[in-house]
């Protein structure tokens, strides 16, 4: 995996490094040199080094201060190991710490040699993979230092997410750690985090390569131990755990096996999570995990049908296909009011009457973090249902649900959370029964005064919308 390093060598400490053809700076330019590119030193020359670089099979002159030569001996490990912790938390200065990091690999005897190193080389190519898929960085600089942590091994898989390329990290340093049995609790928690993101998995996956990811990604978290682990990092594998068992609790759905126990396992794991112990930092990896969790919920519900003059039933339709029809509870079963096929879960436990029995609201999931509210309704006589979206662009996550119904003014209240483009939002919202208009929204259901008076107790006690 690392490259081996030898000769007299020095790293370049500097972006956009100058290799020119002569010592001097007027001298023609024959390359650009990058943070962590390694130079063989065959000279120096009027505050110049006379340099080979291997990457680029080319040599020529650089200036002193924008390299630092490093040796290679037993002697020099530790103040490689000094140099490799500072960089393991400077973001942007990923590239140069992965080739420090080499260099520590080649000087350290194995029998010094611990999961440490290791763990600090992942980390920074899994931040580096981060700028790669757009944190703000210049991507010509963040590629640029991608193809200097390529020389030493690290490699990065692509794909497109939503309009966008996302590019991770594939993980072989952090399985490293977790197969050095003197790994500590937060250097396998960390390996657990890096192989468990679900923002790295492929949405073109097939059913079955995912159901195994999942059960893998399980496996890795279960058997990480709390007991020695600091306060954040212990957050951070409840709120991963919470997302790896709403999508146990999807998938165990879409097999039509029952997902109540795993959906309410990403409850109690996401209620474990306490929320000022992860910091602003992490505060996204949270909120991702309230979406996922959220959108699942309903699996881990169990209630009696709506009471009231109408019923709803569920059948299969076409291979793949759940058909829901409305009916009159005492009317003619053959003749239903209304009928719609899906290929979504549909979530029957959701069923909520309204408007005395003359409407009803129905969660709906057609994907795995994006769960629709389907809203049967009268009009002139005619039923007909219309359906709410979480979001009005293209689905990444979120949830729309049901929040509860106002009879005099029949107006219908819901809530929203969304992730769009990167960004979250929250919003609670009132609209007209009979063409789904809103009439007002807020980020907050206090500024709503028919959330105070109207909202339904069981949405109160059981959303996370609140949370």
């Amino acid at each position: 995996m690392i490259l081996a390093l030898t000769a007299t060598l020095a790293i370049v400490i500097q972006d956009h490094a100058s290799l020119r053809a002569a010592p001097r700076s007027s001298a023609a330019e024959l390359g650009m040199l990058w943070q962590g590119d390694v130079l063989e030193v065959r000279g120096e020359r009027g505050g110049y080094l006379k340099v080979y670089n291997y990457r680029r099979e080319r040599g020529g002159y650089l200036r002193s201060e924008a390299a630092r030569p490093i040796g290679l001996t037993e002697a020099d490990a530790p103040g490689l190991l000094a140099v490799l912790r500072f960089l393991r938390d400077t973001p942007g200065s990923e590239a140069l710490g992965v080739s420090y990091g080499a260099a520590y690999l080649r000087a350290v005897p194995t029998r010094a040699l611990t999961a440490e190193p290791f763990d600090a080389i992942a980390r920074m190519a899994e931040r580096l993979a981060d700028a790669a898929s757009g944190s703000g960085r210049r991507l010509a600089d963040v590629a640029a230092h991608l193809e200097v942590a390529e020389q030493f091994g690290i490699r990065m898989r692509s794909f497109e997410r939503n309009g966008r390329m996302q590019v991770c990290y594939d993980g072989e340093l952090f399985r490293r750690v977790l197969a050095l049995p003197g790994a500590s609790s937060e250097e396998r928690a960390h390996a657990a985090l890096g192989l468990t993101r679900p923002d790295c998995i492929d949405p073109n996956s097939s059913p079955v390569l995912r159901a195994s990811l999942d059960d893998e990604r399980r496996g890795l978290l279960e058997r990480i131990a709390e007991r020695e682990l600091g306060a954040m990092t212990k957050s951070r594998l409840h709120v991963r755990r919470a997302t790896v068992w709403a999508s146990i609790a999807y998938e165990q759905a879409r097999r039509r096996e029952p997902p109540g126990a795993a959906a309410q396992r990403a409850l109690a794991e996401l209620l474990a999570v306490h929320l000022d112990e992860l910091g602003d930092d992490r505060r996204a990896e949270y909120l991702d995990a309230v979406v996922r969790v959220g959108a699942i919920r309903w699996a881990a519900v169990t209630r009696a049908p709506p009471a009231g003059p109408l019923t709803l039933s569920a059948a299969a339709g076409d291979p793949g296909q759940t058909c829901v029809a409305l009916a009159q509870a005492h009317g003619q079963r053959d003749a239903p009011l209304v009928r719609r096929c899906t290929y979504g879960i549909v979530w029957m436990a959701s069923a909520q009457s309204l408007a005395q029995g003359r409407a009803l609201a129905l969660a709906v999931q057609p994907m795995e973090s994006w769960r629709e509210l389907w809203v049967f309704h009268e009009s002139a006589g005619v039923w007909t249902i219309d359906v709410l979206s979480p979001g009005l662009d293209d689905p990444e996550e979120g949830y729309v649900e049901f929040a509860g119904y106002v009879p005099g003014t029949r107006r219908l209240l819901i809530a929203r959370e969304v992730k769009d483009r990167g960004r979250f939002r929250r919003r609670f919202e009132e609209l007209r029964l009979d063409d789904l208009a809103a009439l007002r929204q807020a980020s907050t259901p206090d500024l709503l005064p028919d959330f105070g008076r109207w909202q339904d107790a069981d949405w109160r006690r059981d959303t996370l919308a609140l949370h």
